[in-house]
């Protein structure tokens, strides 16, 4: 549950994540007396305060911001009543200090600390293990901590190099543990991949095969036509080299299941692990099986230590690896997996395979307009009609969403932003122009689009998590995560799954879904900012005050405080 502590009229929310943690301040009306923001830190053991850094400064003492300056909280305290810490390591107990700041932009007082101890979630406990990587690049830290470039070909394919360990983040280390338990002939991976091209991975699973295990990988092989000959495409061309490449081709104990008679996409990205032939964990989520996969659009794995869930997942594969056609494995997936209806959930965790018939979307449109205080979701290739409607129902909660770009359909985008509790951030808008402006992390920006030349479509630099968090921060949080972008295509079309979680399963991962969510979020806002700030310095525009810079009054409580305004629910909603 999260963790809450108050003193002298200010409080302090802790929401928990793995390598995120979130803050969500709250002050009585003596407290927001001439308060000019919050100074955070956290106490080192010998008691000291490591004051993090913002970006955002008081223009009486830091006239002249630079593009992706940042300093410290304590002399430039955050105004705002929410603030993501994103440097926590799984499993790590900090000790954070929240000071309330008074008095003046050359004369700060600094009021009663208020100390909160938090334990990180583990990545490694229970049935679940969640991961992200950093995702949601360019990156200031990036370029602050290796320069202005991106990895080598070389250094992107070395999953010890320093630079891949810190885009992944994670992501890449947990997926080859995953395969690492694959150790002797009573084990067996099944793999259904879409892009299968990463040489981490490939090795892995070859490595997996030499200590004894079965492995057999499923994956897009090509476009089967009704004469029965299989034209290549440029993906299962890259897919076989790879194979070839790596010598899973020939490799014993090693089996092929090329996908052909798909009807768009064989769009799956899971492994199954088995044990004496019992299914035991599954591995799904979003993460393609390549190198900007892991190490640069946002991207999630998510483990599932449960072997009636890994049984199902073993069942869909085993359908996946017969190279079924649409219309028989349509039938199938249904009849295994049958659209939760209204009597949904009725348990904490509930796969749901494509393709299918349609109905899915429809019933996702019905959850999303059911929710009560908050929706977060993501939404890679634009937002589908059904839930694009209920955007334009009124409805008194906050929506915040996630999109690679605006959607391509004006009635469509109209509609999402129609509701005036609505926030959405954009990502692909960011690539162009951060590399036009030579923001710092630019070269990372580079390094991605170069990755990506080969796609003839998509270019999803940024957000390619498919997942919706309704009323995640309350008692009763619904997550619908895995590979489907919540689109009829990937209900009725693709070769899709998802996880349905609520109850425990939900309210277990609540928390580092949403501290993930806000992290992506907070960036693409942060990168925003920068951006503007280069334009109006090219342009040699100024204004009364730049966006860069802080209230030197507490005037900027206000809006937190009025109500009915997306401050005050934001406040509400994360206190």
């Amino acid at each position: 549950m999260p963790q809450r502590v108050e003193r002298d009229g200010v409080s302090v929310r802790a929401i928990r994540g793995t390598r995120a943690i979130i803050f969500a301040m709250d002050a009585n009306e003596q407290a927001r007396d001439g308060l000019l923001g919050f100074a955070i830190g956290r106490r080192r053991a010998d008691g000291s305060v490591g004051w993090l850094r913002g970006f955002k400064f008081f223009k009486e003492t830091v006239p002249d911001p630079q593009p992706g300056e940042r300093r410290s909280t304590f002399d430039h305290p955050v105004q705002s009543f929410s603030w993501g810490h994103y440097n926590a390591s799984p499993g790590e107990q900090m000790d954070y200090v929240i000071r309330p700041v008074r008095g003046s932009p050359g004369a700060l007082e600094h009021g009663t600390p208020v100390d909160i101890s938090v334990n990180a979630a583990s990545e490694d406990s229970g049935d679940q293990t969640v991961l992200f990587n950093r995702g949601a690049i360019p990156s200031q830290a990036f370029a602050d901590r290796f320069g202005n470039e991106g990895p080598s070909a070389d250094e992107q394919n070395d999953p010890t190099n320093e630079k891949v360990q810190w885009l992944s983040r994670g992501l890449l280390e947990g997926a080859l543990n995953f395969i690492a338990q694959a150790t002797g002939s009573q084990f067996e991976l099944r793999v259904a991949a879409y892009e299968f091209y990463y040489p981490p991975i490939l090795d892995a699973l070859l490595q997996a095969a030499g200590r004894g295990a079965t492995v057999r990988i499923s994956f897009d092989g090509g476009d089967q036509k009704r004469d029965g000959t299989v034209t290549p495409t440029d993906l299962s061309k890259k897919n076989y080299d790879a194979i070839s490449d790596m010598g899973l081709d020939t490799a014993v104990g090693v089996s092929l299941h090329p996908r052909t008679l798909y009807s768009a996409i064989t769009h799956n990205k899971f492994m199954v692990l088995l044990e004496n032939g019992q299914p035991r964990q599954v591995l799904t989520g979003s993460t393609n099986f390549t190198p900007s996969g892991f190490l640069g659009q946002s991207n999630v794995i998510h483990i599932l230590r449960k072997p009636d869930i890994a049984t199902a997942y073993s069942a869909y594969w085993e359908r996946l690896s017969a190279d079924p056609a649409t219309r028989l494995f349509k039938t199938q997936n249904l009849d295994q997996s049958p659209d939760p209806g209204q009597g949904w959930p009725n348990q904490d965790i509930t796969p749901i395979y494509s393709p299918r018939r349609a109905g899915m979307m429809e019933w996702y449109a019905s959850r999303f307009g059911a929710a009560e205080a908050s929706v977060m979701f993501t939404a890679a290739f634009g937002v589908a009609p059904q839930i694009a409607a209920k955007f334009a129902e009124d409805r008194d909660y906050l929506r915040f969403v996630l999109m690679e770009r605006k959607d391509r359909n004006a009635e469509e985008q109209a509609m999402v932003e129609s509701d005036r509790d609505t926030r959405i951030a954009l990502g692909a808008r960011l690539n162009s122009q951060s590399i036009r402006y030579g923001l710092a992390g630019s070269g990372l920006d580079s390094w991605f689009r170069e990755e990506e030349h080969f796609r003839k479509k998509g270019h999803i630099f940024y957000i390619h998590t498919k997942f919706m968090l309704l009323d995640a921060l309350g008692d009763n949080p619904l997550i619908f995560t895995g590979s489907a972008n919540f689109s009829d295509n990937s209900v009725e079309s693709n070769d899709e799954n998802m996880v349905l979680l609520s109850g425990d399963a939900a309210r277990d991962v609540s928390e580092i879904y949403v501290s993930e969510f806000d992290r992506l979020f907070r960036h693409l806002y942060f990168r925003t900012v920068a951006l503007n700030i280069a334009r109006r310095r090219r342009s040699g525009g100024a204004g009364e005050r730049s966006i860069a810079h802080l209230d030197p009054t507490d005037d900027w409580v206000a809006s937190h405080f009025a109500a009915g305004s997306y401050r005050d629910k934001r406040r509400r909603l994360f206190r």
